[in-house]
């Protein structure tokens, strides 16, 4: 929501460039991250990685208390933020898939999974509360405390017993290796991968114009930089709060007896309808009820 709010702040005109210097500072920071985890052991590279995205959050906070205000330190903010969200989730599960055995993760995966939906409508529930008696900075506080709080329990599972004992190294100890383009040359040889790319370009394409279409609507309802942020907290729970239920009671039934490719083509249709009613009707409740239902 933080982010969002720092979007309009810029500019909603101004989006376009914000996510084209997204583009351009990804394509930096892949490579650079690509080098380090080849390099180092992720039972040092999880926390490490955590403690340096810690600390840019409190800078950020430095950074605006002086220079409240200012509109370039808004658009530097949800570049950082944009890729940010990347490293986090991306660290997480990468750590989370050499942790555990194959065996352990399909029993536990889904649990975890669990935990990160539940994180999902906990923190627009804490925005929503939050935005306005504590104001939109102060959040960046409780960001980094949870993101400490997240290392403590890297550090208790790496200790947890019946973690990873099938043989072989503990998990973590041991750098993965290769060069920081081994994956990327891993993708454009397999037809799988590259069909995956291509679906995830194309979902994020039109993720990009829902997500200007939402910061449009919410700009031109509301003036206020704390209403903004606690706005976007509360359509974020909602719509954290229904795809908890679709996800409960329709995914897996869909894909239980459709498998995940009927799934998978099931989005693109639901992404055609949702913009038809967003054309006729541009509204915070339609935009919600699309959002909820693509994710």
């Amino acid at each position: 929501p933080l982010r969002e709010e720092m979007g309009i702040a810029g500019g909603v005109r101004n989006l376009p460039w914000l996510f084209t210097g997204t583009f351009a500072v990804m394509l930096a920071a892949v490579p650079a991250f690509g080098a380090a985890v080849s390099r180092f052991p992720r039972r040092r590279l999880v926390p490490l990685t955590y403690r340096f995205f810690i600390a840019t959050i409190l800078l950020w906070y430095v950074l605006f208390t002086i220079g409240a205000g200012r509109v370039y330190l808004a658009r530097a903010f949800f570049i950082w933020v944009s890729v940010y969200n990347l490293f986090v989730v991306s660290v997480f599960w990468s750590f989370m898939a050499d942790l555990f055995k194959s065996g352990q993760g399909k029993r536990l995966f889904g649990f975890i999974a669990a935990g990160g939906t539940a994180g999902a409508i906990l923190g627009p529930a804490i925005t929503a509360f939050l935005a306005v008696p504590l104001g939109p900075l102060n959040l960046l506080l409780i960001s980094a405390a949870f993101l400490e709080l997240a290392v403590q329990c890297i550090r208790l599972l790496l200790r947890a017993p019946g973690v990873n004992k099938e043989g072989g190294p503990a998990p973590g100890e041991e750098a993965i290796g290769g060069s920081i383009f081994a994956g990327a040359a891993r993708v454009f040889r397999s037809p799988y991968l590259m069909g995956i790319c291509l679906y995830i370009l194309l979902f994020t394409t039109t993720s990009t114009f829902v997500y200007f279409q939402q910061a449009h609507i919410v700009s031109g309802a509301f003036d206020d930089p704390a209403e903004r942020t606690r706005i976007f907290g509360a359509i974020n729970l909602i719509v954290g709060l229904l795809t908890l239920i679709v996800q409960w009671f329709v995914t897996g039934r869909f894909m239980a007896r459709f498998g995940v490719g009927a799934a998978a083509a099931f989005l693109p249709i639901v992404a055609v309808v949702g913009f038809f009613a967003l054309a006729l009707s541009p509204v915070l409740w339609v935009l919600i009820a699309f959002q909820s239902i693509r994710r």
